[in-house]
């Protein structure tokens, strides 16, 4: 499709080539009769009909029987989908096969539930009406386990699921409850369907404890998306047996660092430290900076047990009270966490840069090195800003006066001067640079949040960035284009939302130039600096964070947008992520010359890793949520100042200043006025009063509910 040609025109031009093959499913036609029985005068429109049944044509849905002449290709009815439940309760098939969401009425599901593969056939179009269709088979459940509050009556029982998108109960039967009481929080496992059955059948498998508990809420939100919280004794006995030392044959195998300086900076309660860094000056003025990642491959061999786990979780998943690592602890938190003063094995990448941030040379391969020094961000901040080598108790990691090498302070301070015009390279090339602040939590022993922190980047935290992000690119750079690697890419943001963007802004009184997809990235970078510290900074943040396509993983390179990279890989967390261990096993294999690896396996697994990753940012931002409504639970007759994150048909979200939790007041429980969502304006208006609420005010609120068991924030304007 032409790019100037936008998403929406080729959407409505697409399916209506589709539906003319469709109602002309014997004929043979050339893209001059199509633009003429679909009457399209406008030459745009009429110039991207070859484009159109290109694609119609490389799907295999029409066929070229002449030259430019083309015919409906004999489909079976039926086509394969994922279903989908919306939370307004509308539901719909996503499918490959078409380039528009098929909708679902209630009687035509099938007993699918959502996140299920679904078949399914098309239903007649009405005019100009959506596609709809109706399940006739579930190919796979998408889960089969459900957390739940079970309610136990006389002669049965029924788990109502937590999930909001599972719209049938799960009956279990009396012996099958597993001693479970009247109003646990359970996981249920789906056993049967039976065809007459209005909900499935099943079985309680683990009794979870009281809803509202923190043990019950933290297992729920690991169940609910299928999160492993321990590993298995099968796992574990293998791990023990793996050879942690390192033998002299090993050595000299690798590059030796030992005797360079090297060290690490991490945040405070970091336990596992897989990135360090080396600086030596050069004789001729330069610098040899390395970039030192802990060699997981070397201990996680493919194909052992160790290594099929690892791949099954993809991802370390961090809740607000704990880390469900990737790697059993004796790995990630031991044996390769780049501690001080033991050696350890890495796999690097070392570069020579001159005082203009030039890249002179660079290698990649594996070393050993022994860290001299570990730093946490507060203690390297300080050494940035005072430029002396001594850090006070209340900053120091030992609660304690603390004196670092002084080689290491100056290295510090040079690198942050590499770092910076690292970071404006980047800038000027289009890079989009996000500050958002992100929160955390202060908690007691009974895992009570008591205080909310905010965490925002400083000098010492954008260094490692920096090196890690220069690691990444050059790792990517340097695999010839030929050969299959793990790529991060980044496609360009979403039209749709950047022109939604585009109109909050202009309520705040900021300019977005959306027209030019290679100057938006520079409009976006100015747009995040004016609203640096203001009243709707953490709302615009979002809505751009929200306008950008999701990063992932592919073998096929597109580039990465958001950092304004050609290449880019991730090679410098493998403790923490799937992905930077096969970076590395492939890097090393290239390193010695071998031939190339079979695409469509590593394109399997970059899938995987990216579906991973998404299932556990969703749990992370549960967790979050939920701790933000037990921290408000202690603040119901507080009054709080809060802007207006979200408008729509039943209420606006507020987000408080002062802790950045957010939460509802309802449409209904705004008194003196009915109110009338108008989405143009992202407004609710007062139909008496023509009182208006619009995104970005600054209102008073005070909390009607605070309900953990729901995780629901509910407020009232005050």
């Amino acid at each position: 499709m032409k790019k100037n040609i936008s998403f929406k025109i080729k959407n409505k031009l697409y399916n209506k080539v589709y539906y003319f093959f469709e109602s002309h499913s014997t004929g043979l036609y050339n893209y001059k009769q199509i633009s003429k029985k679909l009457d399209l005068k406008n030459a745009e429109e009429r110039s991207s009909i070859i484009m159109i049944l290109d694609e119609l044509k490389q799907k295999k849905i029409i066929l070229e029987e002449k030259k430019g002449k083309y015919k409906l290709k004999q489909l079976s009815k039926y086509h394969k989908g994922i279903f989908n439940y919306n939370k307004n309760g509308s539901s719909y098939i996503i499918s490959q096969e078409f380039d528009e969401e098929i909708n679902v009425s209630q009687n035509k599901i099938n007993k699918a539930l959502n996140g299920d593969e679904v078949q399914f056939y098309l239903l007649k179009r009405r005019k100009e009406k959506k596609l709809s269709g109706e399940i006739s088979q579930i190919i796979k459940r998408n889960k089969k386990k459900y957390v739940g509050i079970i309610q136990i009556n006389k002669n049965f029982a029924f788990v109502i699921p937590d999930d909001k998108k599972i719209k049938v109960d799960i009956y279990i039967p009396l012996k099958k409850i597993n001693k479970a009481k009247e109003g646990q929080k359970v996981i249920a496992q789906i056993e049967d369907w039976p065809a007459k059955a209005e909900c499935p059948v099943g079985k309680v498998i683990k009794i979870l404890g009281e809803p509202g508990e923190h043990h019950a809420e933290i297992h729920s939100i690991l169940s609910e998306y299928n999160l492993p919280y321990k590993f298995s004794k099968e796992v574990l006995d293998f791990t023990k047996k793996i050879d942690f030392s390192i033998s002299k044959q090993e050595i000299r195998k690798r590059r030796d660092i030992r005797n360079t300086l090297t060290f690490t900076i991490d945040p405070t309660d970091a336990k596992d430290f897989d990135d360090a860094l080396s600086f030596k000056k050069l004789d001729n003025g330069n610098y040899q900076i390395g970039i030192h990642i802990a060699d997981v491959s070397h201990y996680v061999k493919k194909g052992t047990i160790l290594d099929k786990e690892a791949y099954e979780r993809a991802t370390s998943v961090y809740l607000v009270d704990r880390v469900v690592p990737m790697l059993p602890e004796i790995l990630s938190n031991k044996v390769c966490s780049l501690r001080p003063n033991e050696e350890k094995l890495t796999f690097s990448a070392i570069f020579e840069i001159n005082k203009k941030n030039e890249i002179l040379k660079q290698w990649f391969g594996r070393t050993i090195i022994e860290s001299n020094e570990r730093l946490s961000y507060e203690e390297a901040q300080y050494v940035i800003e005072k430029e002396i080598n001594k850090i006070p108790k209340e900053i120091s990691i030992t609660n304690k006066e603390k004196e670092i090498n002084s080689e290491v302070k100056e290295a510090i301070i040079i690198l942050n001067s590499l770092s910076k015009g690292l970071r404006e390279k980047r800038t000027i090339s289009g890079a989009i640079s996000f500050d958002k602040i992100e929160i955390k939590f202060l908690l007691d022993k009974e895992n009570k949040p008591v205080k909310v922190l905010f965490k925002k980047s400083k000098e010492a935290n954008k260094l490692i960035e920096e090196f890690m992000l220069l690691a990444n690119k050059k790792v990517a750079e340097f695999i010839e284009e030929k050969k299959t690697f793990i790529y991060r890419i980044h496609d360009k943001p979403d039209s749709q939302k950047l022109k939604s963007l585009k109109k909050i802004s202009k309520q705040f009184g900021y300019k977005l130039d959306i027209e030019n997809i290679n100057k938006t990235s520079f409009s976006l970078n100015n747009l995040l600096k004016k609203v640096n510290g203001k009243k709707e900074q953490n709302l615009i943040d979002t809505l751009i964070i929200r306008s950008m396509s999701k990063a992932e993983y592919s073998t096929k390179n597109i580039g990465h947008y958001g950092l304004a990279f050609q290449k880019y890989s991730h090679f410098t967390s493998p403790i923490r992520r799937y992905p930077d261990i096969i970076a590395h096993r492939l890097l090393q294999e290239y390193i010695e010359k071998k031939p190339s690896k079979e695409e469509k396996d590593y394109e399997e697994k970059c899938k995987h890793s990216s579906f991973m990753e998404n299932i556990a940012t969703k749990a992370e931002r549960e967790s979050v949520k939920y701790m933000q409504i037990k921290y408000m639970q202690d603040y119901k007759d507080k009054c709080f100042d809060g802007v207006i994150s979200g408008v729509t048909e039943w209420g606006i979200y507020v987000e408080i200043i002062e802790n950045k939790c957010e939460g509802m007041v309802r449409i209904r429980d705004i008194k003196g006025d009915y109110f009338i969502f108008e989405p143009e304006q992202y407004a609710i208006v007062g139909e008496k009063t023509k009182r208006k609420y619009c995104l970005g005010d600054i209102v008073k609120i005070k909390i009607k509910k605070a309900d953990l068991i729901k995780r629901q924030l509910d407020f009232i304007l005050n």
